[in-house]
């Protein structure tokens, strides 16, 4: 199998968003400014005016349009890592059960009742 082939077989994991350089490259802004949210007077300043704090990441307008939507998966496919975009997720007042279950097409309840069967 070729380095090509081998990297096609990797993106197709439906359902599934692969973080690689190209996503990298695609989602530097968006990265960065959730790097930002380290320092308690940007998450306060993102608060205060979301996008005023957007535009001076220069996020795209696909970047804008995910973080509205407060949709982590939509946020990744804009080129979020899963690192930093917990940074933003924790601002929103969403935690790691939430994103799975926004990961899994569940809702919250659902999703915590499969993560206590599985540990059953």
């Amino acid at each position: 199998m070729t380095t090509a082939q081998t990297r096609a077989r990797r993106r197709d994991i439906p359902g599934t968003v692969i973080f690689d350089g190209d996503l990298a490259r695609i989602g530097y802004a968006l990265n960065r400014m959730c790097y930002s949210f380290n320092a308690a007077q940007c998450r306060a300043a993102f608060l205060q005016d979301e996008e005023a704090y957007m535009t001076r990441y220069r996020l795209s307008e696909t970047q804008k349009a995910a973080v509205r939507s407060r949709e982590v998966l939509r946020m990744m496919a804009a080129g979020g890592h899963p690192y930093y975009l917990a940074k933003l997720a924790g601002i929103f007042g969403l935690d790691m059960q939430d994103i799975g279950a926004q990961q899994t097409g569940m809702s919250k309840q659902a999703f915590q009742a499969k993560l206590v069967a599985a540990g059953a």
